[in-house]
């Protein structure tokens, strides 16, 4: 597939004639554009040889394809050392917003993630025709040149980079695009092969090929020594630390030839989706029958909860594995949680033990009987807990405290490895790390911690929107919005359709996933056509193609937090209901209750159900939209004022409406 329907040096452009480059561009047009998009290349083709008689040389493309994102960037202009980004709106009388909005994310992906531009000058224009000379747009951008083309070519000359000669064009039109990976995509990539350097920016790669590297040296050492260890990963929001797990997995499979390391996860839907995301890889690739190839994963990606009930199916034997990481650690459960859990529903595993065996199993702590397991090994071990903060969503969560106390409580002789990030609240509470690691054998190793995102670039800063809008911090948010809004479109809107429409539209024939998701607790969002009660299927939800029903493509199934936590879509539409209510300047927390709504007073569920939103509204990689129902004060449950409060507030940040 060409990138571009047309590619030239702008010598040659302006040598051939009008035809002779409208043929070569319609030649390339794979899709049958319509008569009114031909009869704006004539207009480009005209305006363009006008602006260009007198620039630099250098080189021009119609119609670049961007990979993956399929979004076509209607010119670009390589003239020394600069990259020109030209979308035109033939005929239009105003600088519309969108068109802003799209000619700066271009202009933005290609700094990021396109190799040959990057440390390259970028310069996004738009140029809307029929804007009359003296018209001044309100708000002018500061980063996007507005113009109606009549002063493109002194544009052109005035911002042209003459630092260096010019790109050659078809190493610039052929470079590495390489946008960030959603996890399914990492870990296909990685099952298959690739390193991490292949699937991440520059920095964030480096940043996790040095965690991965620290990680496999303190492997090596316990090897060696024959002793155990267990080591922390810490991270920035969004650094990729289930990433680590996985390369870390991975490639001591590969070492071992062998299940010698695995990663365990309380995240069920995590754990089916990858599982069949790589299986479906296997069997398209190497013709492995599905059924096997599925069998395979199951080794390489477990769900914690059948590794820690395989302990008690011989209370001396070792799991096969020397290699466990635990993704998540700081929601293992604590000791109540899982006592309670295994009383009510795994009797038939605990009537095999004797009462001795019962009891001693019964008193302890998740992370407890984790460690129990991988000790019962005679020669070594090495357990790696993938820590995040600021998202428990569920109750008995015994946060990373609780791995401390049980290696001080039972496992002293263990090597204890940790971040030189740990000592912050977000991991240890109101506890101090000398109270944490006193009496252990306690090594920092800054590697431990990921300090550079590997998001999207345009979502760095949605996690500190979200906190703010939560923390009903106004002005903060405001704040962060006006930044984010050029890159990272977030709208409002009291209908339904219409944020649908919206979704559909942005990944419209292009390779993004959008879907339809709400809090577990929005059980009156059902009033709407919005059933939370009724489970989608992860699997089919974030797997399944556009004509699959059950995929998220028809947003008539919807994903809560349990089914969306570590995992993401490109665009969302996020359903607000009254559980998560802004009442009198502030954010008060409900749960339904038959036909009424309960206050919830403890802050622990109070502090789960804030975190629900804010997975919710941190699972968008590339933009999203909020809807708040109009509510029915016919229905108790559903009173108008429930929601147009929230509406208010959310507006009064500044989001912008969708009608």
């Amino acid at each position: 597939m060409s990138d571009a329907f047309y590619k030239n040096s702008i010598q040659n452009f302006l040598k051939q004639t009008e035809d002779e480059i409208f043929g070569t561009i319609a030649y390339g047009d794979r899709y049958d554009t319509v008569a009114t998009q031909k009869d704006a290349w004539i207009e480009q083709i005209r305006l363009l040889r006008r602006a260009l008689a007198h620039a630099p040389c250098g080189s021009i493309l119609f119609e670049y394809t961007l990979p993956r994102v399929g979004g076509r960037i209607d010119n670009i202009l390589l003239i020394n050392n600069t990259v020109f980004v030209l979308e035109f709106k033939i005929g239009a009388t105003s600088y519309p917003s969108d068109a802003i909005r799209q000619v700066r994310t271009y202009a933005f992906d290609l700094e990021n993630y396109h190799e040959e531009s990057r440390q390259r000058k970028i310069v996004p224009v738009l140029i809307a025709t029929n804007v009359p000379c003296d018209y001044r747009k309100q708000n002018e951008p500061e980063d996007v040149i507005l113009t109606n083309g009549d002063d493109l070519g002194a544009i052109i000359i005035r911002n042209t980079d003459t630092s260096c000669k010019s790109l050659d064009v078809d190493a610039w039109a052929g470079s590495r695009y390489a946008p960030t990976p959603t996890i399914i995509e990492a870990a296909r990539s990685l099952y298959i092969n690739h390193c991490v350097d292949n699937i991440a920016q520059n920095t964030a790669a480096e940043n996790l090929t040095k965690t991965s590297d620290a990680v496999q040296k303190i492997i090596e050492k316990s090897k060696q020594d024959q002793q155990k260890s267990i080591c922390f990963i810490t991270g920035v929001p969004g650094a990729g630390k289930t990433l680590a797990g996985l390369n870390i997995a991975i490639e001591n499979q590969k070492a071992t030839g062998q299940s010698g390391a695995c990663l365990l996860t309380g995240n069920q839907p995590l754990v089916s989706v990858l599982r069949e995301a790589l299986a479906k890889d296997d069997h398209q690739q190497h013709g492995t029958p599905l059924a096997k190839a599925r069998e395979s994963t199951k080794s390489f990606i477990q769900i914690i909860h059948g590794f820690r009930d395989a302990s008690l199916n011989n209370m001396q034997n070792p799991p096969v594995e020397n290699v466990v990481i635990f993704d998540e650690a700081q929601r293992a459960w604590n000791q109540s949680m899982l006592s309670d859990f295994m009383q009510k529903k795994k009797g038939p595993v605990l009537n095999r033990l004797t009462d001795g065996q019962r009891t001693y199993f019964l008193s302890m702590s998740e992370p407890e009987l984790l460690i129990d397991y991988m000790n019962r090994h005679q020669d070594w071990a090495v357990i790696v807990c993938l820590v995040g903060g600021g998202q428990d969503i569920n109750t008995g969560e015994a946060g990373i405290q609780e791995w401390f106390a049980s290696l001080k409580r039972s496992f002293p002789d263990w090597h204890v490895y940790v971040s030189d990030e740990i000592n912050v609240s977000e991991y240890l509470g109101n506890q101090s790390f000398q109270d944490l690691t006193d009496g252990l054998k306690c090594e920092t190793v800054k590697e431990l911690h990921l300090s550079v995102s590997v998001r999207a670039h345009r979502t760095q800063d949605v996690a500190g929107f979200v906190d703010a809008v939560l923390d009903g911090d106004t002005a903060t948010a405001a704040d962060k919005y006006n930044k984010l809004s050029g890159i990272y479109p977030i709208y409002i809107t009291r209908n339904l359709n219409t944020a649908k429409q919206w979704v559909r539209n942005q990944t419209e024939g292009k390779n993004l996933r959008h879907g339809l998701i709400a809090s577990s607790n929005g059980r009156r969002l059902r009033a709407d056509g919005i059933w939370v009660e009724s489970k989608c299927k992860p699997e089919k939800w974030f797997l399944g193609d556009r004509k699959d029903i059950k995929s998220s493509y028809f947003m008539e199934e919807v994903a809560s937090e349990f089914d969306i936590q570590g995992l993401e879509i490109d665009y969302a539409v996020i359903a607000w209901d009254a559980d998560y209510r802004y009442e009198n300047g502030q954010f008060q927390c409900y749960k339904p209750s038959g036909s009424r709504w309960l206050y919830i007073n403890k802050e622990d569920k109070r502090r789960y159900l804030k975190n629900a939103y804010r997975v919710l509204l941190t699972r968008a990689r590339e933009g999203f939209v909020i809807f708040v129902p109009q509510g029915d004060d016919s229905d108790s449950t559903r009173r108008c004022k429930f929601y147009d409060e929230l509406f208010e507030y959310l507006k009064s940040i500044g989001i912008e409406e969708l009608f």
